[in-house]
């Protein structure tokens, strides 16, 4: 006889139902397991792209701003005192040797010139004089008629003559030279680069008057911080005009001041340009670079190719036979806007990953689509 059911009436016709979405659920599961594994099994080698490793010297770059001037400017004045009459040049002015710039009232240079051509005038006729008397002393010295002590006075009184004349004749011979110092000229091809003297101004013998910058070899002028001494000295140098910054010019190290400046505490250095021509000016604005090896190399890579996540920075070095990578800690010298120099942890001739560091896994496979030249 039939067993009666326990379960309620209105349980029973929701059973089969529950049997079904079970059924469903399980193989939902299983069809979403062999999906995976075989996804797993069927995906492709990650392409990358990668650079090699290539070690080379550290050669950083320091960069000071520079002034443009002449390697020799002379302060050129009057070699006597007088008042300025004129003056000739103006700043800017080119100038060749003996080309006058500046000139003093001469009237009394003048004046010193003639009065010692008078005294040149007298001097000679005393020692002819003194020469007549000294002839006739001898004569009569000859013949017995004169002492020797009147010989021996017209003697000397003859050579104190000609030392007269000779002192005149050296007194015209100055009072010439300083009426002709009184027209200030130039001495060599040179540009005026200041006028300190005005018509009508009494100036001293030796005061500067007009300054004149020679036309030949120009200098870069840098002041240079004591940290910087050993580089300056050692480093190669290079200029850059403002005005013109896609030139540039060889710079060699001319003088370095062995004094700080007692405000500033920097050191003076000059670089003589030898290659400046007419379009660099005096006074211009310019850009030293001073390039010096430390002797260290270092690998220069793309700043998207380190890889850190907290345990310090690595590079995915690439194995092209297998398809591998394998993470390395590295050691960086320095950091740059878009690069990144590396002194050790890889190899030279290494190939690293360059992009897309963050998306590897040491077990994935990778395949090189191109070699990023960098």
């Amino acid at each position: 006889m039939q067993q009666p059911s326990l379960e309620p009436a209105a349980v029973r016709p929701f059973r089969p139902l529950a049997l079904v979405a079970a059924a469903a659920c399980l193989a939902l599961g299983l069809a979403g397991c062999t999906d995976s594994a075989a996804e797993q099994e069927a995906k492709p080698d990650r392409p990358v792209l990668v650079t090699k490793v290539h070690f080379e010297d550290i050669v950083p770059e320091r960069t000071f701003v520079a002034t443009i001037r002449p390697r020799v400017e002379s302060d050129i004045g009057f070699r006597v005192g007088g008042k300025v009459a004129r003056r000739l040049v103006q700043v800017g002015d080119k100038v060749t040797p003996g080309t006058p710039l500046a000139e003093l009232d001469a009237t009394d240079l003048r004046l010193q010139a003639e009065q010692a051509e008078a005294e040149l005038h007298a001097a000679r006729t005393a020692l002819a004089q003194a020469e007549a008397e000294e002839k006739r002393s001898t004569e009569l010295r000859r013949r017995g008629w004169a002492s020797e002590a009147a010989f021996d006075r017209q003697k000397a009184a003859a050579a104190e003559a000609r030392s007269r004349l000779a002192r005149a004749e050296r007194s015209v011979e100055l009072t010439r030279n300083n009426l002709s110092y009184a027209t200030l000229t130039a001495d060599t091809d040179g540009v005026v680069t200041a006028t300190l003297v005005e018509p009508g101004q009494v100036v001293a013998a030796g005061q500067t008057a007009i300054r004149v910058a020679r036309l030949g070899e120009k200098e870069a002028i840098v002041a240079v911080p004591e940290t910087l001494l050993g580089r300056v000295r050692q480093g190669e140098a290079t200029v850059t005009l403002w005005s013109d910054p896609d030139r540039r010019y060889a710079a060699r190290l001319r003088e370095l001041s062995p004094a700080a400046d007692p405000t500033t505490r920097t050191y003076l250095a000059r670089f003589s340009m030898p290659d400046a021509g007419d379009e660099v000016a005096f006074g211009m604005s310019a850009t030293l670079t001073v390039r010096g090896g430390t002797g260290e190399k270092a690998a220069r890579l793309p700043l998207s190719a380190l890889f850190n996540q907290g345990s310090g920075p690595a590079l995915w070095v690439v194995d092209r036979q297998t398809g591998s990578v394998a993470l390395k800690p590295v050691t960086v010298a320095r950091y740059d806007a878009r690069e990144v120099l590396v002194t050790g942890g890889v190899e030279e001739g290494d190939e690293i990953v360059a992009l897309g560091v963050q998306k590897l896994d040491p077990a994935q496979k990778v395949r090189v689509v191109e070699a990023l030249a960098y």
